[in-house]
């Protein structure tokens, strides 16, 4: 049968079919483990559905049954009396119930001494297997192995879907699938450690992606000797999830991370150099408060967010008390994830105005993220920080990318502003590359390098002393991309700025262009920063024109050039391109203007 292709289904219930004819007294079942180490009978004819049904899926483990237990610990199982035996714990009612009082398991290894499954024998009373029926399920055990290694090559495509191409671990999609039908009615029975990889992208920046794919591969394989018999997964870049359901993990979690991170750390040569992997690791054990496992998986998550954040490099584990804004953080962090993976992330412009003649100089494009219930929320709301740096800049990547595309479809048409301004973090000035990636996105849609503006904001003050961002910003500017200070005038951006960072726009506070009721100060200090500016050579932009009032003081004090929603509000792409394609666009039209 299994020459001729017939199924493993078939070929295996004639096999179980043929034992029993032979050993009467027996019930034969045949169950194959998949990469997630959930079980999977194959064939048991004799056996009652019912039960069958119970037993289909559950994770292979120290009390999964007989089966469960055989492959688990990679060797025989005999259990004489299923009614008080411990390793039946998980499914001891429904076995009996099924009448079945004993069971004999081996596990099923194929080439390379891997475990494909398990063979057993049940018994409807309290004993052990003779020495016939040994012999015969010797016999049977290499059938077994060869049809399901058959088997295994045909669902190879299947076994690619659930395992990562580098390191030849499970992926998430088998993760999520073994942690979906762990239970979490036994407290304290399993746990998830999630384990991010700190240097895994400074190494890919400074040495190249092959020596960050060596350190993968090698952080991979000394996770899963280390781990052993528990699973390792990974999940993400460079994220890996242990579920872990061995005794001696689980009663000894601090202990077992920290021998873990030890044999993890030893340097590895990736291509002539000497790097040692470097991780911070987050666990939570199952307890009764957690009625999904979906639950454990983020308090992991939570304790692993801790851990880079005060213990970098470390250990934390989940404890009620980690706290709501952790909680927050990755709640945001996740959001913006599956907002970028969904499509749901999109620029809104609002224009940048001539007080002087009313034309659209330029656009500032606004990130705007889509709620999963459809509602629209400023990306700046979420406040990614240094610890999402990673998640912050393929933000500002995929805006500029779509941020580009609209500009090169206007530039061209009659009164068109001259440039779109794009916000970035302190995050995004430290990536290698920076401009190089800038300029071949522009390159992309044939627009010039002066058509962009970064705008730095708030947020990157603090870093503008730093030589890494100077240095980007000096890079930026030298192939022809524009800078501006944002909220210049209060908080961190001061008049020093000026001295030590090449920008070519700085666009005053609110708290200076709105400051009506103390006007004649607020009037003193944009004056000379207008004053100082046109020394500088430095374009000054007036922000959130909120009133006519602010328009026609602002307006008197010099500023050419302004924006907020008195004189344009923010819209979307579709909205921006209809104006711009009907006519050169003017402010003050009642379309574009918000009543104050």
């Amino acid at each position: 049968m299994i020459a001729r292709g017939d199924s493993l289904k078939s070929t295996m219930e004639q096999l179980c079919l043929q034992i029993e004819a032979h050993l009467p007294e027996t019930i034969c079942s045949i169950i194959a483990v998949d990469a997630a180490g959930l079980l999977h009978t194959v064939a048991a004819p004799g056996l009652p559905s019912e039960f069958v049904s119970h037993v289909e899926g559950i994770p292979a483990g120290p009390m999964a049954g007989s089966c469960g237990s055989a492959i688990f610990h990679k060797q025989p199982v005999c259990v004489t009396d299923i009614a008080t035996d411990p390793r039946w714990e998980i499914v001891r009612p429904e076995a009996l119930g099924a009448g079945l009082a004993a069971c004999w398991s081996n596990p099923i290894t194929g080439s390379g001494g891997r475990v494909l499954g398990a063979f057993a024998l049940y018994f409807r009373e309290t004993r052990a297997p003779g020495d016939v029926e040994q012999d015969i399920v010797r016999a049977c055990l290499d059938l077994a192995a060869i049809a399901l290694e058959r088997q295994e090559r045909v669902a190879e495509r299947e076994h690619r879907a659930t395992h990562d191409e580098l390191t030849g671990l499970p992926n998430l999609s088998a993760f999520s699938a073994l942690i979906a039908r762990l239970p979490c009615d036994a407290p304290g029975s399993w746990g998830l450690l999630a384990i991010d990889l700190d240097n895994l992208k400074p190494v890919n920046d400074t040495y190249g992606h092959h020596a960050g794919d060596y350190l993968l591969k090698t952080a991979a394989e000394r996770l899963r000797s280390a781990s052993a018999p528990d699973l390792v997964f990974r999940v993400g870049g460079d994220e890996f999830m242990v579920v872990l359901r061995a005794e001696h993990h689980l009663a000894g979690l601090e202990s077992f991370v920290e021998s873990l991170l030890d044999q993890l750390a030893r340097p590895v040569d990736c291509s002539g150099f000497w790097i040692g992997p470097q991780a911070s690791v987050g666990g939570a054990i199952v307890t009764a408060d957690d009625s999904i496992s979906e639950t454990v998986r983020q308090n992991a998550d939570h304790a692993l967010y801790c851990a880079k954040e005060t213990r970098r490099g470390g250990f934390v584990r989940y404890w009620p008390g980690l706290g709501s804004p952790i909680t927050d953080r990755i709640r945001y962090a996740r959001e913006i994830e599956g907002a970028l993976l969904e499509g749901r992330v999109e620029p809104w412009y609002q224009p940048i105005i001539c007080l002087d003649t009313g034309r659209f100089v330029g656009l500032e494009a606004l990130c705007r993220v889509r709620t999963a219930s459809g509602s629209i929320k400023p990306a700046a709301a979420y406040g990614l920080g240094d610890s999402e740096a990673e998640i912050a800049y393929e933000l500002t990547r995929r805006m500029l990318a779509m941020v580009a595309e609209d500009f090169s479809a206007w530039e061209r048409l009659e009164g068109a502003p001259d440039y779109v301004a794009v916000n970035v973090t302190s995050a995004d000035l430290r990536v290698p590359g920076l401009t190089d990636e800038l300029l071949t996105i522009l390159q992309k849609q044939n627009l010039a390098p002066a058509h962009l503006v970064l705008d730095l904001n708030e947020t990157t003050h603090l870093s503008l002393r730093e030589k890494q961002s100077l240095g980007a910003i000096q890079q930026l500017r030298a192939s022809g991309i524009r800078i501006a200070l944002d909220d210049f005038g209060s908080g961190l951006a001061s008049l020093s700025h000026l001295m030590s960072v090449p920008v070519d726009m700085i666009k005053l506070d609110p708290s200076l262009t709105g400051a009506l009721v103390e006007k004649d100060k607020a009037a003193a200090i944009i004056s000379g920063m207008l004053d100082i500016s046109r020394r500088l050579g430095i374009e000054v932009i007036a922000e959130a024109i909120e009133t006519p009032e602010q328009n026609a003081w602002l307006h008197s004090l010099g500023c050419r050039y302004g924006q907020g929603f008195h004189l344009c509000r923010p819209m979307q792409r579709t909205e921006m391109s209809n104006m711009l394609n009907s006519t050169a666009p003017v402010a003050g039209n009642d379309r574009n203007r918000l009543s104050a």
